[in-house]
C-alpha cells in the first residue's frame, strides 16, 4: 500500500496567455483548475499507473472541499485532518508560444498545534509494516521543522518505508530520521551540504553528505539532465528521454511518484529511477498540469537510459 501526506496542498489554478508581458493586462486563452500539492500529485501519478493510494495532509475550506472533491473524483481515496484556515490557491501563467511560465504560490493556512496532533495520529495508525509513505511538499504556517522527522520516525517504528521530498530545514531534520530515500533537486542538495553541483562527481560528493546526515538512498533530479541516485555502494546516472516539453511543473513529483511506483512493486532502485524518469518525461509532454498515461509512461521508459557511474566506498568508510 502507498499513501501520500501533503501538508501544505493547493488549488492549482493555470491560466495559458498567448505571451507573458509585464505591466499589462492579459486575457486567458483557455484554463484548468486541479488538485495541487506534491503528494497530491505523486497520488494522481500513481492513479494513472494503475496504482492505488491514499492523500493524507491537511484541507480547509470551500477550497478544501474542491481538493477533496477532485481527488475523489479521480478515484484517489483521501484521509485529511480538516483545518480552521483556507486551503491555499495556487496560480501559474503559461505562455502559448513561448515556452515561459509564472507561477504564484500563497503561504497556506495557518496550522494549529492539535491539528498537527491529528495528522500524526492518523499516521500512527495507519502506518505498517511493507508499506510506503511518500512525505513531500513545503510546511504551512504554524507547522515546526522538525515535523517529517517525526513523521519518519513513527512509520519506522511501525515498519513502513519513507520517501521525502522537502527542502530546507525541514528536508535536514527529514534526513537525521533516516528515511529509505530522499530527492533533492540540484538546488535544494546544494543549500542543503553546501557543496558545488555543477558536475556529476560534485552531486555525487553532495548525495553522500547527505547520506552522513541519515538518508539511506538519495536520487538527485537534474531536470532535463535526468536524475543521479546514489546508495550505500554504487552511483547512477539516468537519462531524461527527449520529449517535446510542454509544461515542466510537477514533473519532478511525477518522478517521485515513477520511484515510488517501482519499489512498491519489488523492483531494484536503479529500475525504479527508469521509471521515475519516465513518468517525469510523460507528464512534461502534457499540456497543462495533467501527468502522463501508463502507456506513455511505459514508452518513454524503454528509452530511458542508466549506467553505473563508478562504486563508492561503503557508507560512512
Amino acid at each position: 500500500m502507498i499513501f501520500t501526506v501533503t501538508l501544505n496542498p493547493a488549488v492549482d489554478r493555470e491560466l495559458t496567455v498567448p505571451a507573458i508581458e509585464m505591466d499589462a493586462v492579459l486575457r486567458a486563452s483557455s484554463w484548468r483548475v486541479d488538485c495541487g500539492g506534491k503528494g497530491f500529485n505523486v497520488s494522481r501519478m500513481l492513479n494513472a499507473l494503475g496504482t492505488e493510494s491514499t492523500a493524507l495532509g491537511f484541507a480547509g475550506g470551500r477550497s478544501g472541499e474542491l481538493l477533496r472533491d477532485g481527488l475523489t473524483d479521480l478515484g484517489i481515496a483521501t484521509d485529511f485532518v480538516w483545518v480552521s484556515g483556507e486551503t491555499r490557491t495556487n496560480v501559474s501563467i503559461v505562455s502559448q508560444n513561448q515556452g515561459h511560465y509564472v507561477k504564484v504560490n500563497e503561504p497556506g493556512p495557518t496550522i494549529q498545534e492539535k491539528e498537527v496532533d491529528r495528522l500524526l495520529k492518523k499516521i500512527s495508525e495507519q502506518a505498517g509494516p511493507g508499506q510506503w509513505w511518500v512525505l513531500a511538499g513545503s510546511l504551512p504556517p504554524g507547522v515546526t521543522s522538525d515535523i517529517y522527522k517525526q513523521m519518519i520516525a513513527s512509520l519506522h517504528e511501525s515498519g513502513a518505508n519513507a520517501i521525502l521530498d522537502a527542502s530546507g530545514a525541514a528536508l535536514s531534520e527529514g534526513c537525521q530520521a533516516s528515511p529509505f530515500l530522499v530527492k533533492p533537486n540540484e538546488f535544494e542538495a546544494h543549500t542543503l551540504t553546501g557543496l558545488p553541483v555543477q558536475n556529476d562527481a560534485e552531486i555525487i560528493a553532495a548525495a553522500r553528505v547527505i547520506q552522513a546526515i541519515g538518508a539511506e538512498n538519495v536520487v538527485v533530479s537534474m531536470g532535463k539532465a535526468g536524475a543521479i541516485l546514489v546508495d550505500d555502494r554504487h552511483a547512477w546516472l539516468a537519462s531524461t528521454p527527449k520529449i517535446e516539453e510542454k509544461n515542466p511543473i510537477g514533473a519532478g513529483d511525477s518522478l517521485v511518484g515513477g520511484l515510488v511506483w517501482g519499489l512498491s512493486r519489488g523492483e531494484p532502485l536503479s529500475a525504479a529511477l527508469r521509471w521515475g524518469l519516465a513518468c517525469g518525461a510523460a507528464t512534461a509532454s502534457m499540456e497543462g498540469t495533467g501527468v502522463g498515461s501508463k502507456s506513455l509512461v511505459t514508452s518513454l521508459f524503454e528509452k530511458v537510459e542508466i549506467k553505473q557511474i563508478k562504486p563508492l566506498p561503503a557508507n560512512g568508510a
